[in-house]
């Protein structure tokens, strides 16, 4: 048994490989065929008799693991300078207008709907009013700078308020002045955490001098990370700050208290550090994806309100986003950028809000299916922006 594991391990990190040359090459988003393949495997290891069960509890350990890795080298990619400071911001307001608008319509469809109060349809509603950082980041490796730039901030921007959000209804004990404190206590109190482990993390990095470096730097983010979810707060405002910080010597040099931190950051060492991170992401990213499908119950994502309320959902963020982009960031609206896939964040804040609320069986597939479309439509708005005009 200790070898058909190793094996089918290895057998699947090949495929995930080749699935992403596959890729590049011809346009098919890996993240659907990682999932197929899930779908698949599941019924051909049942009529084989090797089965696995209990792999459904993986999903959200590999799913955390693989925002962790996205965002942060989503963040190690990133050059910090003043001229793009109004990208930066526009992108942030996207962020949260998006989520603002999203969660308020999706939560008004749900509440008569599914019979939730309204804190409760706000909570099933703002997975789906999240961009996914795990599937926008790799997708807009083929864009301009520009573009590229937008998609990492607003992804990542929508990650974090969309986490905070979250936590903070469902901590708000079903009342305004109950969200309206979770939600700022846990904001301010995310940043000064933030800010202090990332400068904590960075100091461990440049003193760093043995053979074995990355792995407890990566185990302390981890940690970090891990904790700030148990205290219900956003963690990955301090992975973005701390990818930001190592990424951007020459900012931090500007500022006299963290100069000589800055002077210690070695450019080599970073540029190993973001290749581990690199191989990391691919691996558990496809683990997560393969593992989503494996642990999906095929009745479900076949049912007939699973496609009706998935296109719903899509018709309206696709309308809406690529008006926004219209009338706001016009240079952008002709890119992929419109697309704003959902994936990894709205599967981890779903099964969150699945354990907490009563919901129909067939809202599983709703949210495969959401996160499917939406991968093979920024697959082909990609292939259609490569094409020379």
């Amino acid at each position: 048994m200790i070898y058909v594991a190793i094996l089918t391990a290895s057998v699947f990190l090949l495929t995930a490989f080749a699935v992403e040359r596959f890729d590049r090459t011809a346009g098919l988003p890996s993240v659907v065929v990682m999932i197929a393949l899930g779908m698949i495997a599941k019924p051909a290891l049942r009529s084989m008799g090797m089965l696995v069960e209990g792999l459904e509890a993986v999903v959200p350990v590999a799913g955390a693991i693989g925002l962790v890795l996205i965002v942060l080298e989503g963040a190690l990619d990133i050059e910090l300078r003043r001229e793009r400071l109004a990208l930066a911001g526009k992108a942030f307001a996207f962020a949260f207008g998006g989520l603002v608008f999203y969660g308020a319509l999706f939560a008004a469809l749900a509440s008569p709907l599914f019979n939730l109060t309204l804190v409760q349809a706000a909570i099933i509603a703002t997975p789906f009013a999240l961009i996914s950082s795990a599937i926008a980041i790799p997708g807009s490796a083929s864009l301009e700078p520009h573009a590229r730039e937008f998609i990492v901030y607003e992804s990542s921007a929508s990650d974090i308020f969309g986490v905070l959000v979250f936590f903070a209804l469902v901590n708000s004990g079903a009342s305004l002045k109950g969200f309206l404190t979770a939600l700022a206590g846990g904001g301010l109190l995310s940043l000064l955490l933030a800010f202090a482990c990332s400068l904590v993390l960075v100091f461990v990095s440049t003193r760093a001098t043995a053979h074995v470096r990355f792995v407890p730097l990566l185990a302390g983010l981890f940690a970090l990370y891990a904790a700030g979810e148990l205290l219900h707060l956003s963690p990955l405002i301090m992975v973005l700050l701390f990818g930001l910080m190592l990424n951007n010597r020459a900012a931090l040099e500007r500022v006299p208290v963290l100069s000589r931190l800055a002077g210690r950051i070695s450019t080599p060492t970073v540029k190993e550090f973001k290749v581990l991170v690199q191989e990391l992401t691919f691996a558990v990213r496809g683990f997560f994806f393969f593992l989503l499908g494996y642990s999906t119950n095929l009745d479900d994502f076949t049912h007939l309100r699973a496609w009706a309320t998935a296109g719903l959902i899509l018709l309206v963020v696709y309308t809406a986003r690529f008006a926004a982009l219209r009338l706001f960031e016009r240079p952008l609206a002709a890119s992929v950028t419109w697309v704003a896939p959902r994936g990894l964040i709205t599967v981890l804040l779903y099964l969150d809000a699945r354990q907490i609320l009563h919901l129909p069986a067939y809202l599983d597939g709703t949210v495969l299916l959401v996160v499917f479309v939406s991968a093979v439509l920024l697959a082909l708005s990609r292939r259609r922006s490569a094409r020379p005009a």
